[in-house]
Formats: C-alpha cells, structure tokens, sequence
C-alpha cells in the first residue's frame, strides 16, 4: 500500500474522530479506511487509534502521527508541485556533451543563441568523445558525429550531416608525395579516429563508385584535435569533418588532397537518454538544436 496514502486517511479519521465521515470525504468505502488504518499501524508497528463502536480516539502514538503529518504531506506537495514545474518549464541546469571542436565552433554558438531566448536555462558542456554513459555522467543530451550510431537504449535526433575532407601539411607531402587513389594511402602515415573509424578503413565514392581501403600510421586517438594537429606539423594524412578543418584549409596550414574521392559523411546527431517524460530544458534545446541546424 502506498504509505503517504494511508497517512492521509489517517489524518482524516484523527481529525473527524470518525471512520464513516473520512469514508464520505474521501469517497471510498469504509471498509477501504478501515484498510488503510490497519496497514499503517501493522507497518509502523503502533497502535494509533483505540476504537470502539462508537468512537475513536488517538493513542499517544496516534497524536505524535497526528502532530507531524500535516507539515509531511504538505512537504510531499509542494515538492510534487517543484517537480512537476521543473518539466513544465524550460529552466535549470542542462549538461550537454559534444566533441570538443564541434562544442567549440558550433554548440557554444547554439547555446548562447538559446540563452538569449530563454534566460532562466544554465548551461554546463562536457567533453563527450562519444562514449560516455549519459546516465552515468549525468548528461541530459549528448551529441554525437559518426557514420553510424551504435545500438543503443538511449533515443537519437538526427541534426545534420557533416563531410569530411582528406588532409595533409605541406611539408609532408613534399616529403612523400600526394596520393591519387585510395590505394595509395596504404604507402602513407595515415592518422586514424578510432571512434569513427574502428576498423581502420576510410571509405569514398570516387569516378568509380565506392572505394574502401584499409589504412595505418603512427598514430591513433580518440580525440580529433590531436590527429588535426599531427597533421599540421606534418606528421601524416588526416581526414577530418570539414568544420573542423576550414580556418586550416583557407589559411594554407593544410592541403585538401584527392578532391576525386568524396569520404563518407558523417552523422550529427543528439542522444538522450529517453524521449518520454524529458524535462523542458531539454525538450525546448532539442528543437532549438534541429531547427538551428536544419
């Protein structure tokens, strides 16, 4: 039985000093009072009130209930009534993971765009490279940039899609030369994302179709800005979102090479950790999100 419940009716008879006039107020049967009392006494292991048949009076463990009740129930509402204004109302605290440069270009952006609109929404932004527990770190939403998304639990909201670019510095081709073909990367120093490329294998559409091809190098992350930044001091071959590269690319600190072979584009999706009963933080920056990168 659901405690609270029984002490509100007990409430109710201690104040009435009748089973048959709490019965009526409520609207249930009397012998559903009768219930009620009794379960609370048996969970409590107290007597509360000593009955007869004709009147009811409190033990004195009955007016230690009676005398804490009323500030426990009304505790109980108003937090129910805190709660329930927390997921009606777009305001808080809300904790968003994003890989770092995409949180940097794009999301800080976003954000304060969102602020802006609504004043009362704190924001707290995590590195997320992708693998972290949404419900262990305590994220409300966490985006996510792959060509696919792994089986999750968790419900994905697709934002945009990103392509990606293949990169070098200079100086290293000058050094080793500029590959032509997909085949040829394998006689290169490629830098791999083991998140977005768990197997090794980069893919394109090129004159031909679609080419796969196995690559390797000296170097392997998780974290995209360490392979950007081997890339420039000419370390190797990179492929990158093109966000992520574009100031490089323009600025002449990297060289957009194989321009014939398009690399597979990448996913920008958001993750929560369910879509019903989201709090109004969320829900709002979710739209927010799909408009603002539609």
């Amino acid at each position: 039985m659901d405690k609270l419940k029984c002490i509100a009716v007990f409430v109710e008879v201690a104040r009435s000093r009748s089973f048959s006039s709490t019965a009526n107020r409520l609207g249930i049967a009397r012998s559903n009072v009768t219930k009620h009392i009794a379960w609370l006494e048996r969970s409590m292991g107290v007597q509360l009130l000593a009955r007869t048949t004709k009147s009811v009076a409190l033990t004195e463990s009955g007016r230690t209930l009676l005398e804490n009740a009323p500030d426990l129930l009304a505790n109980i509402e108003h937090i129910d009534f805190l709660v329930r204004r927390s997921s009606s109302e777009a305001k808080g605290i809300l904790r968003v993971g994003a890989p770092p440069s995409f949180g940097s270009v794009h999301l800080a952006p976003a954000t304060a765009s969102f602020s802006q609109q609504h004043p009362d929404v704190d924001f707290y932004l995590s590195c997320d490279y992708g693998e972290a527990d949404l419900i262990a770190e305590g994220l409300d939403l966490s985006i996510r940039i792959a060509p696919l998304l792994k089986d999750s639990s968790h419900v994905a909201y697709r934002l945009a899609k990103a392509p990606q670019v293949l990169v070098a510095a200079g100086s290293y081709l000058q050094r080793h030369g500029s590959p032509a073909t997909p085949d040829e990367l394998k006689q290169h120093n490629c830098l791999v994302h083991g998140l977005k490329s768990p197997t090794s294998c980069w893919d394109f559409t090129g004159p031909e179709g679609r080419h796969s091809v196995r690559v390797g190098g000296s170097i392997r992350s998780n974290y995209g800005e360490a392979l950007r930044h081997a890339a420039l001091v000419g370390h190797g071959i990179a492929m990158h979102p093109t966000y992520m590269v574009a100031t490089d690319l323009a600025q002449g600190r990297l060289v957009h090479i194989m321009r014939d072979y398009v690399p597979t584009e990448l996913e920008i999706s958001a993750i929560v950790p369910g879509s019903r009963h989201l709090p109004a933080r969320v829900r709002v920056f979710l739209e927010f999100l799909i408009a603002w990168f539609r």
